[in-house]
């Protein structure tokens, strides 16, 4: 056979020109199309080959001794599947559901507000040793508690659109504590452990240190700025979260006077600060004029009262409720300073509240508020979570300049101390509906919302179940209806403690303190007949301590609002300060009115 040879395009029209109708010329010169299959060596994605030469046998085809050239055009590389191809991965709802996702995504990013100074609201979430195993695990006990497998479920938080993570340390520790996170988050500046609102030039239990140390704080510009101020917490309103927000403190345990060392009378008690912040920032910040917290509710009733069993609330446990050997009542105090403002100690007091009140106080519980799960069981009875978080914004959205609102669910930390899983996530599902009570009363395209943690915890999820496997329950293997045994033949269960006090049988137990009423357990305890799904079981631990620990890995961050588009990657703690700031120009609006 003659060697093929691939002529030019044009050399192949002006042969092929030369044939008459049925393509064959006087000379019996023919051109013939033969179609390329996709695959083959010549065009990977099919093509065309034309044969032009003489039909000199006159049989109507070219054999291969007649072909004088060739020309030789493949397909262009195929830029999509077809709709037959796409079937299987279009029909799968897994496939559609990301495209849904994705679609989401991309309206999120265009409709960004890049902008800064364009958030008239900012509030801030702090899910309290809310880590990332903590989340995942609610997030499927919510689905399950709604009839779902869980796994798939989102919490509210979880759909804002942007996200990111946050390091926890402190400037002094690997594994941090709420006071040094929360003061980082709350003014731009990492600190020491065990410090409220000062920097790491401050020497922890010295109350000398803290002048010339103190930080200025969100809340605190907010204030300056003209904005209005509220303060949320599950526990103590006293204790490190939220006191980071307005106090200064060389000791995150000074909640009230007798808890200082003596030679500290220069420093003022955390509760003190409170009660008097309106006045002690108005001295910091010579010519501006303030009007104070507006909203602040939690519990901690105790740092506030007086040590003298006059001065007990209705709802009192302890026959002295109050700690304060300074014999001074804060409480009357606080309404003597807002005399219109509305000072509530328990559910009936909120429910009173209207929506339009100047001032509100409210203080639930002599020490922190109880688990959500508890909450049924206070004498008085207290609001949740969300409630307090609709009520605030209420209340706060009477400023037309706007609003700066902490939100802490303090309780989520203080349940994994107790190895109680149980009330640790309950406790992350209610804080989840509040987050979901701020989207739902706030207008997002004014409304700067990050929600975050101070700090994990040594709270594991392990073992092999299978999908839908009750995330309390003890691991059932894929395929399996019985419990998995580990090499000492006894169940595990699916979430456990590195450390921590260990296991317990309490039942119908739903707080999770009455853990601390008898020693660690150490080892591991036959499960077999247990019941782990109960309010009152505690996970074993593998390290005997008398309370659980923080842990030191990353925890996430999620925003929504104006300048939440900078909540992406993996961040310094202190860089959420930062992001609040540029969505609301808060330094630059206090500076403003401070120069006036």
């Amino acid at each position: 056979m003659k060697k093929l040879t691939v002529l030019s395009l044009a050399v192949m029209v002006a042969l092929a020109g030369c044939s008459s109708d049925d393509d064959k010329s006087d000379n019996n010169i023919i051109a013939v199309d033969n179609a390329i299959a996709v695959g083959s060596a010549q065009c990977i994605n099919g093509g065309v080959e034309t044969q032009v030469g003489v039909d000199t046998n006159e049989n109507g085809v070219l054999d291969s001794d007649e072909v004088n050239s060739s020309n030789l055009v493949c397909n262009a590389p195929a830029t999509s599947l077809t709709t037959e191809q796409l079937a299987n991965l279009t029909g799968n709802a897994w496939y559609s559901d990301a495209q849904t996702k994705l679609s989401a995504t991309q309206q999120a990013n265009t409709e960004a507000v890049t902008e800064s100074g364009k958030a008239k609201n900012v509030i801030l979430f702090v899910g309290d040793g809310m880590g990332i195993s903590t989340v995942t695990a609610a997030r499927i006990l919510a689905g399950q508690l709604e009839g779902g497998m869980g796994e798939d479920y989102q919490l509210s938080f979880e759909t804002m659109p942007y996200s990111g993570f946050v390091k926890t340390y402190n400037v002094d520790a690997q594994t941090p504590d709420s006071a040094g996170t929360m003061t980082a988050m709350v003014s731009g500046v990492k600190t020491d452990v065990g410090v409220i609102g000062v920097d790491e030039d401050i020497e922890r239990g010295i109350c000398s240190t803290v002048a010339g140390n103190e930080l200025v704080t969100s809340l605190e510009l907010a204030e300056i700025a003209g904005k209005a101020t509220g303060l949320i917490s599950t526990a103590r309103i006293t204790h490190a979260t939220p006191a980071a927000t307005y106090a200064k403190s060389a000791d995150r345990n000074w909640e009230d006077n007798s808890d200082m060392p003596a030679g500290s009378d220069a420093c003022e008690d955390i509760a003190s600060q409170l009660v008097n912040f309106e006045a002690n920032l108005e001295a910091r910040f010579a010519g501006i004029d303030v009007d104070g917290i507006d909203v602040v509710m939690g519990g901690g009733r105790r740092h506030f009262l007086p040590k003298d069993a006059a001065a007990n609330s209705s709802d009192a446990i302890s026959t002295v409720e109050g700690d304060r050997t300074d014999g001074r009542n804060l409480v009357t105090e606080w309404q003597a300073t807002y005399p219109s403002g509305n000072y509530v100690m328990d559910q009936a007091g909120f429910d009173a509240i209207s929506d339009d009140a100047t001032k509100v106080f409210g203080l639930f519980n002599e020490s922190h508020m109880q688990y959500e799960a508890d909450r049924a069981n206070d004498v008085a009875g207290e609001p949740s979570l969300s409630q307090m978080t609709e009520k605030a914004i209420n209340v706060l959205n009477n400023n037309d300049k706007g609003f700066f609102l902490s939100v802490e669910a303090g309780r989520i930390d203080h349940a994994h101390h107790a190895g109680n899983a149980y009330n640790a996530l309950n406790d992350t599902i209610e804080f989840a509906k509040a987050v979901k009570a701020a989207m739902d009363n706030t207008n997002p395209e004014e409304t700067l919302i990050v929600v975050t943690a101070d700090h994990s915890h040594v709270f594991t999820i392990a073992g092999y179940p299978k999908r839908g496997n009750p995330i309390l329950g003890k691991v059932v293997a894929v395929g399996q209806t019985e419990p998995s045994l580990a090499a000492d033949d006894m169940p595990y269960t699916t979430v456990g403690y590195t450390n921590g006090l260990g296991y317990r049988d309490l039942g119908d137990e739903t707080n999770a303190d009455a853990s601390y009423l008898a020693a660690p357990v150490t080892g591991r305890v036959d499960l077999t007949n247990v019941d782990t799904t109960t309010p009152g079981f505690h996970q074993e631990s593998l390290v005997p301590l008398s309370s659980e620990t923080h842990a030191g890995e990353d925890v996430g961050v999620y925003a929504m609002g104006p300048g939440a588009h900078l909540v992406t990657g993996t961040n310094e703690q202190s860089f959420l300060f930062h992001v609040m700031d540029f969505a609301a120009d808060l330094v630059k609006t206090a500076d403003e009115t401070v120069a006036q």
